[in-house]
């Protein structure tokens, strides 16, 4: 697949999925009869940096490389909000308090044990899945997967019909409804569309990392990995191998490239 810097976000007519897509019957029957995590909203947002690898600058797409993001939350310090500003500040959205409406590219959501009645904070984000309900459903094809793993929004296409926020199980996409000010050169955003974290993929076509895991160096706790799923030398894939780690609602068969530790 050939996809050019300049146009990250724009989906190839030419591209293939990559696989058998998830069917949308069978993601809201997972979705009604399981019993999983409860991801309510959250208006306090963060992530961390750590251990992190981009690939070279200028080098195309490739179904080599999947992206991928692991999170140890016990890293993730209370009332932390370095990633939020660095995500904002990197993509020009901002939190007003109103997380039904306004952006979503990443948030803060309370998980309880029923039994302990333990709780931990967890990082939530668009999750990348390798098959995701959102694409499924998408009836303009806006909403589309990269080779290299990165879920992904064109804006050209994409009609506001807000199928793919009522498709995704992480309510991570949310909807513009006002005008858009003071847009980012690298991050074309606009009143009536739909949109969701992208890795960054500005910055990792470019060489460079996600705002938010370099938002957290690993002085500050490095309670995230950005790296190459698919390679087993890179530092995501080894503290995939060494410690467990999980998917939320891995029950679904949406195969989220976003892994969590110690949750």
């Amino acid at each position: 697949m050939t996809l050019t810097r300049p146009n990250p976000y724009i989906r190839p007519r030419s591209e293939a999925q990559g696989g058998p897509e998830t069917g949308r019957r069978d993601v809201l029957r997972a979705l009604a009869a399981g019993a999983g995590l409860a991801l309510a909203p959250g208006v306090t947002l963060y992530a961390f940096g750590g251990p992190a690898e981009a690939r070279p600058p200028g080098e195309p797409a490739s179904a080599q490389v999947r992206w991928g993001l692991l999170i140890d939350v016990n890293k993730c310090a209370d009332g932390c909000t370095k990633c939020v500003t660095a995500c904002a500040t990197e993509n020009g959205w901002s939190d007003n308090g109103r997380p039904l409406t306004d952006a979503q590219w990443i948030r803060k959501v309370k998980v309880t044990d029923p039994r302990t009645k333990a709780s931990k904070s967890v990082p939530m984000m668009c999750q990348h899945c390798a098959e995701p309900p959102c694409v499924d459903v998408c009836p303009t094809g806006a909403s589309f997967k990269r080779a290299d793993g990165i879920v992904l929004v064109d804006k050209h296409t994409c009609i506001g019909c807000r199928y793919c926020m009522m498709a995704c199980p992480y309510n991570a996409r949310s909807f513009i409804h006002e005008p858009v000010e003071d847009q980012k050169e690298n991050v074309p955003r606009g009143k009536g569309v739909v949109e969701s974290c992208t890795l960054c993929v500005h910055r990792v076509d470019a060489g460079r990392i996600p705002a938010c895991v370099e938002a957290c160096p690993a002085e500050d706790g490095g309670a995230m990995a950005f790296g190459d799923l698919n390679d087993p030398q890179s530092e995501i894939s080894k503290r995939i191998t060494k410690y467990a780690s999980t998917r939320i609602r891995a029950d679904l068969g949406t195969d989220p490239g976003v892994r969590y530790q110690n949750l």
